[in-house]
């Protein structure tokens, strides 16, 4: 089992969330390979929307990978992402500036942003468990069974 942060605009992220799938790096199928079933996701969420919107700088949803392969889904205009199923959980948004110090993947304190680029984190269970907390998940792993 494995944690994840996964990046993505709040407005992807309630998408993915009432669907029930994740979607990472622009629809990489790498990216969904990375993650496997059983696995946990969080998503961090700079912003409402891709391009432009407000600033959101918050854990925004969690959840656990189900099981099952990468797929592609077909959202027109030539547009066919690779994603995976995920089974949410009820969640409160926990804004990532009160967590920045406790956050050990976080090396640098003063740039915290920046570990956030790459659009998919891997993270130790520790950290989850600090994240998972501030959004109202107390057990993450009974939560889900």
């Amino acid at each position: 089992m494995r944690f994840w942060i996964g990046v993505a605009s709040r407005d992807h992220v309630d998408k993915g969330v009432e669907g029930g799938f994740c979607q990472l790096c622009h629809g990489k199928a790498s990216a969904m390979r990375r993650v496997s079933p059983g696995d946990w996701i969080v998503y961090y969420s700079p912003k409402t929307e891709m391009r432009g919107g407000e600033p959101v700088q918050a854990f925004t949803a969690i959840g656990r990978i189900k099981d099952g392969e990468p797929y592609a889904f077909d959202m027109g205009g030539g547009f066919v992402p690779s994603r995976r199923d995920v089974a949410f959980m009820p969640c409160r948004d926990a804004p990532i500036r009160p967590l920045v110090e406790q956050l050990s993947f976080i090396r640098n304190k003063q740039s915290w942003g920046s570990v956030f680029r790459f659009g998919l984190v891997e993270i130790g269970e520790a950290d989850f468990e600090i994240i998972a907390s501030a959004m109202g998940v107390e057990s993450f792993r009974s939560a889900a069974a």
